[in-house]
């Protein structure tokens, strides 16, 4: 399997770098895995409640890529958690950023992957396999495309400007 391995640079720096081309993401995410800071080349997930295509992707090569989770913002229900991350690693993705909740945040600390999201919630998601891959997502005043930049740290997830 070949992994392209994105640096994270400091999203501040980013900011200061790009000023308005860079495109923030308003959403107010906290980091819950062990890589505080991680980026990479984006892929998608459009699933509310619901998780299992999110399962699909992270049995797949991740190529150091970090999969953008838009989850409706739902905190009824948990899209990621620690087995999801351990394959997620073991797969070679870089992290993950849910727009929605996560459980296992204890173990997920101790496991070096990027992972942020609005919240926690220890009820699992549904299994019918509603939503989709790859698709452009919106939250947080960005649209996310399979292909994107991202880079994400305390301070925020932002996306480079399109070359």
């Amino acid at each position: 399997m070949s992994t392209t391995v994105t640096t994270p640079v400091p999203t501040a720096d980013l900011a200061d770098q790009h000023g308005d081309q860079l495109r923030v993401c308003d959403a107010q995410f906290t980091n819950y895995g062990g890589a505080r800071s991680f980026a990479g080349p984006v892929r998608t997930v459009s699933c509310y409640e619901d998780n299992a295509l999110l399962h699909e992707l992270l049995r797949t090569p991740g190529e150091g890529a970090v999969v953008v989770v838009d989850g409706g913002g739902s905190l009824a229900t948990t899209l990621f958690g620690d087995r999801m991350a351990t394959r997620a690693l073991e797969n070679g993705w870089a992290g993950v950023v849910v727009h929605g909740a996560v459980r296992d945040s204890a173990a997920l600390a101790t496991l070096p992957l990027g992972v942020q999201a609005l919240g926690t919630n220890p009820r699992r998601a549904g299994k019918a396999g509603s939503g989709a891959v790859d698709v452009p997502v919106t939250f947080g005043g960005v649209t996310f495309e399979a292909g994107d930049v991202l880079h994400a740290d305390e301070d925020g997830v932002v996306l480079l400007p399109c070359a």
